[in-house]
This record gives C-alpha cells, sequence and structure tokens, in this order.
C-alpha cells in the first residue's frame, strides 16, 4: 500500500458492562492515556480519550488494512486486562460486548475532541443512554432497545 493515502477516522463509544461505575474518577486519566499506547502499539492513533465512570469515548484513527472491529477489540481487550493487573481492587471491571462506532470527517476532528474532554460536564444533564441515542439518531442508525437499554 505504499501508494494508498487514508484518513479513516471513528468515534467510538463503549460501556461498562451493564453501565455499572465501574471506573473509580481517580483512575480516569490514566485510563485514557492507557488507551492511546494500546493504539500506538498497535498501529493506530486514538486522537482523543475520555468518559465517565460508566462510558469511554475514543476518537480513533485507523490505518485502512484494520477494521474498526479489530481497533476496537485491541481497545477494549487491552484496557480491561490492564485495569485487573494495576488496580486489583477492579478485577470485577468489564466492558460491555458491543459498542458504537461512528465515521467522521477531517473538518469534524475538533469538535469531537472538545465533545470527548467535557464528557463529565455533559453527563451532569444526560444520561449515557440518551447520549447514545442521540448519536444513532444524528447518524440515521436503527437500533434495538433491548441492547441500548439491555
Amino acid at each position: 500500500m505504499a501508494h494508498s493515502y487514508t484518513k479513516c477516522l471513528y468515534h467510538c463509544v463503549f460501556s461498562t458492562k451493564e453501565r455499572r461505575n465501574l471506573i473509580p474518577r481517580e483512575f480516569e486519566d490514566r485510563l485514557w492515556a492507557y488507551i492511546g499506547g494500546i493504539a500506538r502499539t498497535n498501529g493506530f492513533r486514538a486522537l482523543s480519550v475520555g468518559g465517565t465512570s460508566c462510558h469511554a469515548h475514543a476518537l480513533l484513527s485507523l490505518p485502512a488494512t484494520m477494521p474498526i472491529a479489530s481497533g476496537v477489540q485491541l481497545v477494549k481487550a487491552g484496557s480491561s486486562k490492564w485495569l485487573h493487573e494495576e488496580f486489583p481492587a477492579l478485577r470485577v471491571f468489564a466492558w460491555q460486548e458491543g459498542y458504537g462506532a461512528f465515521s467522521i470527517g477531517v473538518s469534524q476532528v475538533d469538535d469531537t475532541v472538545r465533545y470527548i474532554a467535557r464528557q463529565a460536564e455533559h453527563h451532569h444533564t444526560q444520561t449515557f443512554e440518551d447520549e447514545f441515542l442521540a448519536i444513532l439518531g444524528k447518524c440515521g442508525i436503527e437500533y434495538d432497545e433491548r441492547y441500548v437499554f439491555g
């Protein structure tokens, strides 16, 4: 692919298992930074990572050869393993099985980075479920309520 040039940007959203508050506030910054390291180690970039005690947002830039499912799996599995090893009290931690991944254009990067950075403030007025439904609606994605509210 020496002569192929791509920019594949995805705003990814995933929650903790059962949307439980499993990410202690004092560990959030370390977890977000670790997710950035997972991306670098695996040949892609996390342009922004943030979230709250029950979910994460990551703006990922993936090479054309990496499916989004692979990138998200690497992030979720690697971060879960790290939390278990670094913080034995968090052995109960797990991410939900699914995720949302929404392609964005280069012109949307700054707004998406700001949105991710303001998660704590944003969730004073909106639940994760309402936020996720709004994103799905904005993207015109049909969904099954059992998996959004389940």
